[in-house]
């Protein structure tokens, strides 16, 4: 009974219920690089971007706007905007201005329109030796100024920390605002939502593979079947069709290898499928139900799911020796685990009574320290890492309807991700 039971946990979200076109526009973004820094910053002063037309004032002000709000995410700088005009002509002097408020680097930035490319212009000077230590030229059209912003925002973060940022990634997750569960993607800021996916079915889990793709299982023959979404190629081909349930759980980190649940086997049980042989092999055989698979950042170990011991606990197995330990043993409830991009933590959801809703916890390798993120707001599931290990997104009720949140790897901040129509499900975050 409990068998059945964890199995419809597993297939309870698909119960909700022609090849898509990607919507994306295309933005023919090209960068040029003409010199990066490595420093630490710990205040930006911001003027308003340069300009010489209404059309262009409007893109600055959009482009400054986003940086500015990426490099404040970031929580790695302070900005400052009380400091003079950039005057280029003034350079000395202005440098001067901008340090008497405190500001140790100026971010200076100038846009130019030439039909039908905006040259986008940023320099980076450094106060303390009046030096400009980062400048690049970004180019393309007005549908892709938010990404070239957000680019442009990661590369001052790597040139100043030597930390990647995380303003160009993307959260890919299925909702249902359409009355079918279809597979959408949002930048990581909750802008700039695309529909990626129109099966008029059941369509989740959305799962990035290092290469952009996007794996995801659907209903759209009748059977949950896993298919990949090649955004370059604006393509969406299947990957396994066959008989019975294929729930895709991880993509290894050399975008070889799918981890997925099947039912080929006498229970749910874990599969890997190589994609370069078209081949599989099943991992866990035991007379339980396995389910919910994600990798370890050096693809050695999976994290999943299993009731072998009773209830759904969380699982780690070394997949070259099939050696399995458990890292919980009294939660009524577990489910989606996900390994941190640094290694050290698996988050998951769960509940510790059938009393309780479900809610997000962190577990160590060693299963001795378990840390609770979410409590008393609502049902919280579905969680995914940022690429760089400092925020989880997931789902909660805690407002009424199931909604994209986001917070810092502690629990702390958490706050909507994107304000959308519908129920969202299954989030998971780009690489």
């Amino acid at each position: 009974m409990k068998k059945i039971i964890f199995l419809m946990g597993l297939i309870a979200i698909c119960a909700g219920m022609h090849v898509p076109a990607l919507a994306a526009p295309k933005t023919d973004v090209y960068i040029g690089i003409t010199s990066v820094g490595d420093k630490h910053l710990p205040a930006i002063g911001l003027p308003l971007f340069r300009f010489n037309s209404l059309e262009e004032q409007d893109a600055a002000n959009l482009v400054r706007e986003v940086m500015r709000a990426d490099l404040l995410f970031a929580r790695y700088f302070d900005i400052k905007e009380d400091g003079p005009e950039f005057n280029p002509k003034k350079l000395s002097t202005t440098l001067t201005e901008w340090a008497r408020v405190k500001a140790s680097y100026v971010l200076s930035g100038e846009i130019v329109y030439k039909e039908p490319y905006y040259t986008i212009k940023i320099y980076v000077y450094d106060l303390a030796t009046r030096t400009p230590i980062f400048s690049k030229a970004f180019k393309g059209t007005q549908a892709s100024l938010r990404r070239l912003a957000h680019i442009a925002s990661d590369q001052i973060t790597a040139a100043l920390t030597g930390k990647r940022g995380i303003a160009d990634t993307k959260i890919a997750f299925s909702n249902n605002s359409t009355r079918y569960k279809e597979i959408y993607m949002v930048d990581y800021d909750g802008q700039n939502l695309q529909q990626l996916t129109r099966d008029n079915s059941i369509a989740l889990l959305p799962r990035w593979s290092k290469d952009g793709r996007i794996f995801y299982t659907t209903y759209k023959y009748r059977n949950p079947d896993i298919f990949a979404i090649d955004l370059k190629a604006g393509k969406i081909a299947p990957i396994i069709i066959r008989g019975g349930l294929s729930l895709i759980g991880g993509v290894s980190p050399d975008g070889k290898a799918l981890a997925f649940t099947s039912t080929g086997g006498a229970n749910p049980s874990i599969f890997i499928y190589d994609l370069e042989n078209h081949t599989k092999r099943q991992i866990s055989n035991k007379s339980s139900v396995d389910g919910s698979p994600s990798y370890s950042p050096d693809g050695k170990y999976i994290t999943f799911v299993s009731n072998r011991a009773g209830n759904p606990q969380i699982y780690v197995m070394e997949l070259a020796t099939g050696e399995t330990r458990p890292l919980t043993k009294k939660f009524n409830w577990s489910d989606s685990p996900q390994w941190s991009p640094t290694g050290e933590w698996i988050v998951f959801s769960g509940r510790e009574s059938a009393y309780h809703p479900m809610d997000i916890f962190l577990v160590d390798l060693t299963g001795t320290q378990l840390r609770r993120l979410t409590t008393d707001a609502g049902s919280n599931e579905d969680p995914t890492w940022s690429p760089d290990g400092r925020f989880i997104a997931f789902t909660t009720t805690r407002n009424g309807k199931r909604e994209l949140y986001m917070m810092d790897m502690d629990g702390s901040a958490p706050h909507l991700l994107a304000d959308l129509p519908g129920n969202s499900f299954t989030p998971h975050w780009s690489f």
